[in-house]
């Protein structure tokens, strides 16, 4: 991609940027500058994460012990349990990558001042502090212990008044989502620069615009079924309580209705991400471009149709369940013509195996295994076995974290020179990814074995026959605990004492790399215009 104005820009890149722009706590408080508000985001999940990651290590402590001295009570393990889920699920992994990532670099890849509504943009991130204050609020107010699914009728009837504060803190978090989904669409159709039609829009914006759509069109159904179960418990209404006349099946259509299309809402920024990191570290012009743009809607669309496959054990029609079968196994289609797209423009590329690139190796690897296991839930007969066991605990996370988080990572160490001028560490940065990836495989792929072999998820003890390997998944939790600890001082360590990165330090072609770094307020000195596609490396 190519601009006929944006080096006017380098002149300006070490006395004003949108960093300095303006001074102090409430021009940063009050700020409808996208990239501020992106940066707010990064450090409340930083917040959030910490926190949903301390639960998630008290869990794993636990359960390296079986038998008569655990450390935690029967009460407080359900309420880690649910905690450790709700928080990262609604404060980390939905709105990681694009509430931040995608607020601070869509608007630059498409050579836009700021998104298409500055002050919408900045109701979204306090609206989203709203739901994770009143969520956090259930912490201390009795507490929660229905596991991050809410399931009714326990929800509704046999826990804590907490559960509201949790359920309503989710409710407004997901308007948030919706404002940020909407903001990223119409900023997509109405603000792209002179010359950049939809056939040239980076596949990072591609993956926000189908994630957009899902947020829009999904997370209304889930704002709709927390609000009734809080209706239920308050006024005593029958909806999903088999005692007051309700369903609690139609819970699960509901929930799992919002909340399959939601794993997409984690995964497919994430692979936009990726789609950026291999053709910049390959040095050559992503393979397939429209066929990983068009990949990323049809996953948007096929993910609406595919909740049912939670839900094979709860009685429904073997019609049904052979439907849903078949039709969670066709996306694996897309999903791998993203995998192989990628590995074409690696093939004879010239790679460079900096830490970024680790990241999105890492993705790859553990995403493949995260997919296949999927197939293997998505066959009526498996799952029957493989339900509610550590099986499905290993398969998610494989997804989710080894999806989404090692590309929010990958992405954070790509973008951070564009964000401060500063390079980070690139040993620190390797570290990171050797303690989280073998960390991860180390925690998670003894799991699959204890899901064959029947073990249950989210029971308080086991059998002592799962002892060894639920042991080295807790040494393998701490490996990952190090290396994101690594990674935050690697990044705390470039901001203060990182070497200046030039505006363009990894020879990328995309638009917001043809500004300065960090960028003026307002992105570009002048307008830039488009004359070639997004990775054009000829």
């Amino acid at each position: 991609m190519s601009s006929a104005h944006t080096n006017t820009a380098h002149d300006h890149s070490t006395d004003h940027h949108y960093l300095n722009h303006q001074s102090g706590i409430w021009s940063w408080l009050t700020t409808k500058d996208h990239k501020r508000i992106g940066l707010m985001y990064f450090i409340t999940i930083i917040v959030t994460f910490a926190l949903g990651g301390f639960f998630a290590l008290g869990i794993r402590l636990h359960l390296a012990k079986f038998g008569a001295t655990p450390l935690l009570d029967p009460d407080t393990y359900n309420k880690f349990m649910t905690f450790h889920g709700a928080i990262m699920v609604f404060m980390v992994i939905i709105p990681g990558i694009p509430a931040f990532l995608g607020n601070f670099v869509l608007p630059i890849q498409l050579g836009a001042k700021d998104v298409a509504f500055p002050r919408l943009n900045l109701a979204s991130y306090y609206i989203f502090l709203a739901g994770a204050a009143l969520a956090a609020t259930s912490m201390i107010y009795n507490q929660v212990d229905t596991g991050w699914t809410f399931y009714t009728p326990y929800s509704t009837s046999k826990t804590s008044s907490g559960v509201i504060f949790l359920v309503m803190g989710a409710f407004t978090m997901g308007f948030s989502s919706i404002l940020t989904g909407l903001n990223f669409i119409v900023t997509t159709h109405k603000l792209r620069a002179p010359g950049m039609t939809m056939d040239r829009i980076p596949l990072m914006v591609w993956a926000l615009y189908s994630t957009s759509i899902i947020q829009i069109l999904a997370t209304p159904i889930l704002a709709i079924t927390l609000m009734l179960i809080a209706a239920e418990k308050v006024i005593g209404i029958g909806i999903f309580d088999p005692d007051l006349g309700g369903d609690p099946v139609l819970f699960q259509h509901f929930f799992w209705f919002y909340s399959h299309p939601a794993v997409y809402i984690m995964i497919l920024p994430a692979m936009g991400i990726i789609s950026e990191l291999v053709t910049a570290f390959s040095k050559k012009t992503i393979f397939g471009y429209r066929a990983i743009a068009y990949s990323s809607v049809a996953i948007a669309a096929v993910s609406f149709l595919v909740w049912g496959h939670h839900m094979f054990v709860s009685g429904q029609s073997t019609l049904a369940g052979i439907i849903f079968s078949i039709i969670t196994m066709f996306v694996g289609v897309p999903t791998a013509i993203k995998l192989f797209n990628w590995l074409s423009t690696m093939y004879r590329g010239t790679i460079s195996f900096e830490a970024p690139m680790l990241y999105a190796i890492g993705f790859m690897f553990l995403f493949t295994i995260g997919g296949l296991t999927g197939v293997f839930l998505a066959s009526t007969g498996m799952d029957v076995h493989f339900h509610d066991t550590y099986f499905v605990v290993a398969h998610f996370h494989y997804v989710m974290v080894g999806g989404t988080l090692m590309a929010l990572n990958g992405g954070i160490l790509y973008w951070f020179p564009k964000m401060f001028g500063k390079m980070t560490s690139d040993l620190g940065g390797r570290i990171s990814w050797v303690l989280i990836f073998t960390g991860f495989n180390v925690t998670f792929f003894p799991q699959f074995v204890l899901g064959a072999m029947g073990m249950p998820r989210r029971y308080f003890d086991y059998l002592p026959e799962y002892t060894n390997l639920n042991q080295i998944s807790t040494v393998g939790s701490w490996l990952i605990g190090s290396g994101f600890v690594v990674i935050l001082i690697t990044l705390i360590h470039g901001l203060l004492k990182g070497p200046k990165s030039g505006d363009n330090p990894w020879g990328a072609k995309t638009l917001e790399w043809q500004t300065s770094s960090p960028p003026p307020h307002e992105n570009f000195i002048e307008t830039p215009t488009v004359t070639a596609g997004p990775y054009d490396f000829r």
